[in-house]
């Protein structure tokens, strides 16, 4: 396992974006993708929140990211590091 996700999210969230991030970590931890995720200060405005994934499950693990924050329109919210 090698730290190889990174996510941008927002601090300043509605209820329901703050539902939808918590549903995201839930589904990357229920899914096997990482056990834990870290959640450090970028700034005023965004955390950087930081997971270990399997090498080989990274691209699946970024696809995964891209198509829940596009279904859940997050895209103001959390941004996917490449």
């Amino acid at each position: 396992m090698e730290k190889a996700i990174k996510l941008k999210v927002r601090k300043e969230l509605s209820g329901q974006e703050q539902q939808n991030i918590i549903k995201l970590k839930g589904s990357l931890i229920s899914k096997g993708y990482t056990e834990i995720i870290h959640i450090l200060d970028q700034d005023d405005d965004f955390h950087i929140n930081s997971f270990e994934t399997a090498p080989e499950s990274k691209n699946e693990v970024q696809e995964f990211i891209a198509a829940f924050i596009t279904r859940e329109n997050l895209t103001d919210t959390i941004t996917l590091f490449r």
